[in-house]
């Protein structure tokens, strides 16, 4: 069984601040990508009309999610003027200490769910060395 988690999270872009969240998140991707070595990918999107951002992020086990959460959350709370947060959905296992961390998240930027699906089966073909 794979140790793979993948981790989304939808929000919606408040009125009049598109650029600032694009900008803000170029700047938390070159941070990630900079400090970051051990994430699978980080990738952030816009709907065609600019309304929504989904973040998405894959890590090969939830000790990359952690490390994640500590070294960029304080760069979280600063988004949130950009942004309604929705929800936050993982799929993967994860520790209740790091569950209750992504509900501090949630909390810190106003709003939003946390789920957590685990995997029932699958194929995975990515090398998890």
């Amino acid at each position: 069984m794979t140790d793979f988690i993948v981790y989304i999270d939808p929000s919606t872009v408040s009125d009049g601040k598109l650029e600032q969240l694009r900008s803000a998140m170029r700047e938390l991707v070159d941070f990630v990508e900079a400090n970051e070595p051990e994430i699978l990918a980080y990738d952030v999107y816009f709907s065609a009309d600019g309304s929504q951002m989904t973040v998405m992020h894959m890590h090969a086990n939830q000790d990359s999610l952690g490390f994640h959460m500590e070294v960029a959350g304080p760069k979280f709370p600063p988004i949130g003027e950009f942004i309604e947060f929705d929800s936050i959905d993982v799929y993967g296992r994860l520790s209740e200490d790091l569950i209750e961390r992504l509900n501090d998240k949630a909390s810190t930027l106003r709003s939003g769910r946390v789920s957590v699906h685990e995997l029932h089966r699958g194929v995975d073909r990515v090398s998890n060395d």
